[in-house]
């Protein structure tokens, strides 16, 4: 009685006293008796036993609420810290963005966020409050606390710090973790964070307007792959060496102007459709979202096209991930038709379901009061979500707060795809550079990116400086050695 007692307290977010007990064995693991969650399987692996788990470990699995899977990873050999890992796209099965951190000695977990399906199938929400909340921001706060929970039954005390790391979709699981539940984590890191959620559905809806405007007809775009690499070289043989060097990467695309009516060859579709990738979709009142910066036609599938279809219901991902959102999330009407819809009701339209999706408070303060700190970084040549979103918010945060940057910092990466990949650099050990900044205070002020050699591409190494700064070739030596990279300031 007294264990289950200590637990209750414990899921529900209270404090318990450490005790000294050995590590419990699979089978006490799955009797646990938590409030509100069956485990439903305890099973501990010697090393290499499961897919990237190459130490020893116990993993547990479970549910939370009746409908919300999740996944714990324990190593034998601890090193006192938690780790959880963020989804991509909807989600739908449990997924984790660290799992590996196990081999480092970190306990892991992720979470299905509440439901089973493919990654851009939001049909699950219909008429399910419910599921919508879960996958909006409590399934990632739930298996959190569970997870604290079973890590102080397990190893008969708790984590000395948590950390929880995401890029896209668990870039802004991360981000929702710092603004609602600033207690559940001391370091975070949000890559390339798919955050403002009625904001991204209205670009991809806009574009598909523009690119699809006949529902009937999916079977062509006006911008296949070809023609975006294309706009793409011309492009870069007019601003590649703009910052200095002639590197197949753009540095700071806001900082270039490209004549687009030198680009030959181009439809008067083609020019109107680009012209909306870029500007991204507006209304009477204004802006709605960004569109792309320049540099990242060439990403996969380029500018939010993903091009995989087409089929009768998905034309590309990005149709599918932004129709299911408006269709589930927004108007709870499977029927929705994109072509129609009129951006003047956005605001209205949209709000009810911001409220449950969106990360976009700039307030950090309460996450800054316990001594949380937050990682940005976003990718210039992201394909799938526009960089310069991420940057409107994080300018938010410092106008809240002049002093944000103690606990903030955005880190903007040339060359970089959605989450990974490009011409450029993005190796960054994230986890790493959040527990230095946690744990000894060290703030990064430059952080070193790597690049593996491929194809034709050389290793590379480039420094990354806190926004607004950015690297800068100093006009000697390697070009890929980060040594030869001094500090811009804008």
């Amino acid at each position: 009685m007294k264990q289950l007692l200590s637990l209750l307290f414990i899921a529900l977010g209270a404090t318990a006293g450490a005790n000294s007990s050995p590590m419990l064995a699979a089978p006490d693991i799955a009797a646990l008796q938590l409030p509100d969650v069956r485990i439903t399987s305890a099973q501990h692996y010697e090393a290499s036993d499961t897919r990237k788990a190459k130490v020893a470990h116990l993993k547990v699995d479970g549910v939370i609420g009746g409908s919300i899977r999740f996944e714990l990873l324990l190593p034998d050999d601890w090193n006192g810290r938690f780790a959880m890992g963020g989804g991509g796209g909807l989600v739908g099965s449990v997924q984790n963005g660290i799992r590996r951190s196990i081999n480092d000695g970190f306990v892991t977990a992720g979470t299905d966020t509440g439901h089973q399906a493919g990654g851009t199938d939001g049909s699950w929400a219909l008429d399910n409050v419910e599921a919508f909340v879960n996958f909006g921001h409590v399934a990632v706060h739930r298996t959190a606390v569970v997870s604290k929970a079973i890590i102080r039954a397990y190893y008969g005390k708790g984590a000395e710090k948590s950390y929880f790391v995401g890029c896209s979709r668990g870039g802004g699981q991360a981000m929702m973790e710092a603004q609602r539940y600033p207690e559940d984590f001391d370091g975070i890191v949000a890559g390339a964070p798919a955050f403002d959620w009625t904001g991204f559905a209205a670009l991809g809806i806009f574009l598909s307007q523009v690119q699809y405007p006949d529902p009937n007809k999916l079977d062509k775009t006006y911008l296949t792959q070809a023609v975006l690499d294309r706009v793409y070289d011309a492009i870069m043989a007019q601003v590649d060496e703009k910052d200095g060097l002639k590197d197949g990467i753009i540095d700071d695309p806001t900082a270039v102007t490209v004549d687009f009516a030198s680009i030959p060859d181009l439809s008067a579709d083609q020019r109107r459709a680009l012209k909306a990738l870029y500007d991204g979709p507006s209304n009477s009142d204004g802006p709605i979202y960004p569109g792309f910066p320049v540099g990242a036609e060439k990403g996969p599938g380029g500018l939010f096209e993903w091009q995989v279809g087409p089929t009768p219901d998905r034309v590309n991902l990005g149709y599918a991930f932004t129709t299911n959102i408006y269709k589930y999330f927004i108007f709870n009407d499977p029927a929705w038709d994109y072509s129609t819809y009129d951006f003047d009701g956005w605001a209205e339209d949209t709000h009810l379901a911001g409220t449950v999706l969106n990360a976009t408070d700039p307030d950090l303060t309460p996450f800054a009061a316990r001594g949380g700190k937050l990682i940005l970084w976003h990718g210039w040549a992201d394909a799938a979500l526009p960089a310069e979103a991420t940057i409107d918010y994080y300018e938010n945060v410092l106008l809240h707060d002049n002093n944000a940057m103690d606990y903030a910092r955005l880190f903007m990466i040339p060359g970089c795809y959605h989450c990974n990949g490009g011409p450029g650099i993005s190796g960054v050990n994230w986890l790493q550079e959040i527990i230095e900044w946690v744990e000894e205070g060290t703030a990064p002020e430059r952080i070193i990116a790597h690049r593996s050699a491929k194809d034709d591409n050389p290793a590379m190494t480039r420094p990354l400086f806190p926004y607004p700064q950015r690297a800068e070739y100093d006009g000697n030596g390697d070009q890929n050695d980060a040594a030869n990279f001094v500090v811009r300031t804008q």
